[in-house]
């Protein structure tokens, strides 16, 4: 199943850009995508990569070895990899990530913890990425009203 957020609407018809969902699959799968390569994908690539399944250890070894397959198709060499979190801080409910703590406060919001306990891994991993400092912000502010959280 499909699952977009609002604030990813603008490319979400022809998939130009990573959505979220695939950026979890990538993040638990160990692989890092990059905009070059996702955009040598075909649609029906992109949306295969979409509703794959990604969520336990079988499924993202599944994953990984068919999106490095489509990518050595494409560019000839496999994607960089990444080291998989055991324990990835989108699935801690106890804690919320100090950066996204710190990117609520910059707009003049707090996210309680029983907020954060409410949200799903996905909202969670969501907010962790855009809060990142390397990453393009601005849809942290529009995420925290989708996800209810102001």
């Amino acid at each position: 199943m499909s699952t977009f957020f609002q604030f990813e609407a603008e490319f979400i018809d022809n998939l130009r850009c990573i959505p979220m969902q695939v950026r979890l699959n990538l993040d638990t799968c160990g692989v890092k995508l990059k905009l070059v390569h996702w955009n040598q994908l075909t649609t029906a690539e992109r949306q295969s990569l979409v509703e794959t399944p990604c969520s336990n250890k079988q499924q993202a070894q599944a994953y990984k070895e068919y999106l490095q397959n489509l990518i050595i198709s494409k560019t000839g060499q496999p994607a960089n990899e990444l080291t998989v979190d055991d324990n990835p801080p989108w699935m801690d409910i106890s804690e919320i990530p100090a950066a996204t703590k710190n990117k609520a406060t910059e707009f003049g919001v707090t996210i309680t913890l029983q907020q954060w306990q409410n949200l799903t891994p996905l909202q969670r991993f969501a907010l962790i990425k855009l809060s990142r400092p390397s990453h393009e912000n601005k849809n942290f502010y529009p995420a925290l009203k989708e996800f209810g959280i102001i």
